[in-house]
Formats: structure tokens, sequence, C-alpha cells
């Protein structure tokens, strides 16, 4: 089990980098596709800005384009060498699992991009309640 206060936790469910209490996405379904990368202002529990900067996430298309290569090279592999598929149809699975997996990519990009920069502090809650 991946235990609170990881930076592999906050990746996997997208939670607030600080504190690990809330969800940064307005909704949990990545696949509800005008709302995929719509995030809170704040985190309602240590308040948290989650835009650092203006245009902060530009640069999860730097760690979106090698999660993509990951999950195209893992496709490749388990069509091509695993199951025995020819070229064509594993390019094609490759072409069908970043499309299914697209959204699901653009989070975790972001995701690993905000923890990147952002550290857990288990003091977090605390300290926003003191000030």
């Amino acid at each position: 089990m991946i235990k609170k206060g990881t930076k592999l936790y906050s990746i996997l469910f997208g939670c607030c980098p600080k504190c690990h209490s809330e969800s940064m996405y307005i909704t949990k379904n990545a696949y509800n596709l005008p709302e995929t990368l719509k995030i809170h202002e704040r985190c309602s529990t240590c308040n948290f800005k989650y835009r650092i900067e203006p245009s902060f996430f530009y640069g999860s298309m730097y760690v979106s384009y090698a999660v993509g290569v990951a999950f195209a090279v893992a496709a490749f592999i388990i069509s091509f060498l695993f199951i025995g598929t020819g070229l064509l149809t594993s390019f094609v699975v490759i072409v069908a699992t970043l499309i299914a997996f697209g959204p699901i990519i653009m989070r975790l990009s972001r995701n690993i991009w905000i923890n990147l920069f952002i550290n857990y502090d288990k003091d977090a809650v605390a300290k926003a309640k003191a000030s």
C-alpha cells in the first residue's frame, strides 16, 4: 500500500502535494473531458495555491511526453513481444492506448510536475489554521 505523505501517493491520487488531504481536481473522473484539467484554485485544507505562477503547468507538457512514451513502449512490448502481433497491429495498439489513456496521462503529468517543486508538509494543516 502506498503511504500518505509520499510523493508517489500525491502523484497517483492527484491530491494536494502539500497536505495530501484533498484532490487538486474539481472532478475525480479524468474521462469527463471538459473538466479533465480543471483544478481548484487553492486547497481547502492547507490553503496551498495550486497555480504557483501563471502558466505553471506548461512545464508538464515535457513530463507528458515522457509518460506518453512510457505508455507507448509498454503497449508495444505487450502487443508485439508478449501477444505476438505484427508491427502494423502493434502500431494501432500504441495509438489506441495513447488515445484511451490520454486524460490519465495528462493528469499524471501535472501531478508529477507539481510534485517536483512542492514537498509534503505534515504540519501544513496546523500552519494554515494558525494563520
